[in-house]
């Protein structure tokens, strides 16, 4: 499959993706990510794999779309839950510095 990373034409294949990353440990997983065999690893981490190129001359995007249309397994960033807010500001206050002890 032909696909355009940082400007630069590159054919993948799903074959080939796999042979590049066999023997590659993943790093840590920060953000989005891409399953490759039966790991994980981080999309930019990939993307400097299969491009050679340094991962700041592409965006995480171009490497998603990329991986997707090879059929690879892709996350995007994880979602957080809001955080729960006091519905008073005064008991928002309270509630951090702890309720009072009966004396």
């Amino acid at each position: 499959m032909r696909c355009v990373i940082a400007r630069f034409p590159f054919e993948l294949t799903k074959s080939g993706v796999l042979e590049s990353m066999k023997g590659v440990k993943p790093e840590e997983i920060t953000g989005e990510s891409v399953i490759i065999g039966r790991r994980a690893y981080p999309v930019k981490q990939v993307g400097e794999v299969i491009t050679r190129q340094d991962r700041r001359d592409f965006t995480a995007g171009e490497v998603l779309r990329a991986m997707t249309k090879l059929g690879f397994t892709c996350r995007g960033l994880p979602r957080t839950p809001a955080p729960l807010r006091a519905s008073d500001p005064l008991q928002h206050a309270s509630a951090l510095l702890g309720a009072p002890t009966g004396a």
